[in-house]
C-alpha cells in the first residue's frame, strides 16, 4: 500500500511540474512594438497613443537624412520624396536600430501614405530585421489615400511575414485604438 501511495504522489509531482512549464509557457506575455515613421509629426501622435494603449515599447524609424519642407513636396517632381516613391529600390537610410528586436513577439508598423502607399523608409526598416515569427500590423495616416494599396504592396513584398489587417488611423480616439488593439 505504501508502495501505492508513493508512486501516486510521484506522479502527481511530476503532472503537476509538467502543467505548470505549460501554463508558464501560455502564460507568457507577448511583447509587442510600436514602430513608425512620421514626417510632420502626424503619425508620431498616433503612434504615441497606440503604443499607450497597447502597452507596447514605441521606436521612432528616423530617417538618417531628416526630411526639410521642401522633401516633402509633393507636387514638386523633382523633391526628395517624390524621387524616392518613383524609385522602388529606394531605401533611405535609417538611424538608432532597434538592438533587442528579437524580443517582440508583435510589431505595429506605421507610416503616413505617401502615393497611395508607405514610403521607401519603410521597405528600409522592414529589411533590416528579422521578422519570422512575429505578427506585423501596418497602420497609416492619410490626408485623403486609403491604407490598402499599402498594405498589399507590403504583403507582396514580404509573403512570408505574418500580417494582420493594416488600419487607417487618422484622427482615431484611444478608445477607438483600444477596441482595435484588442480586436472588437
Amino acid at each position: 500500500m505504501k508502495k501505492i501511495i508513493m508512486m501516486l504522489t510521484a506522479l502527481l509531482t511530476v503532472s503537476l511540474s509538467a502543467c505548470s512549464q505549460s501554463s508558464k509557457k501560455e502564460n507568457k506575455e507577448m511583447k509587442t512594438l510600436v514602430a513608425y515613421f512620421s514626417a510632420s509629426g502626424t503619425t508620431k501622435e498616433v503612434a504615441q497613443q497606440l503604443a499607450e494603449v497597447a502597452g507596447a515599447d514605441l521606436h521612432e524609424i528616423k530617417p538618417e537624412q531628416p526630411y526639410t519642407d521642401a522633401d516633402l513636396d509633393w507636387r514638386n517632381k523633382q523633391s526628395r520624396s517624390s524621387v524616392e516613391m518613383q524609385d522602388k529600390n529606394s531605401r533611405p537610410a535609417i538611424t538608432a536600430k532597434l538592438q533587442n528586436m528579437q524580443d517582440y513577439d508583435v510589431v505595429y508598423v506605421g507610416f503616413p501614405i505617401w502615393w497611395y502607399t508607405c514610403p521607401t523608409i519603410i521597405n528600409t526598416f522592414m529589411e533590416a530585421y528579422d521578422f519570422s515569427g512575429k505578427t506585423v500590423i501596418p497602420f497609416a495616416t492619410s490626408g485623403g489615400s486609403s491604407i490598402k494599396k499599402a498594405c498589399a504592396d507590403l504583403k507582396a513584398a514580404y509573403p512570408n511575414l505574418n500580417w494582420k489587417e493594416g488600419k487607417l488611423l487618422n484622427h482615431a480616439s484611444k478608445n477607438n485604438l483600444k477596441k482595435w488593439v484588442e480586436g472588437k
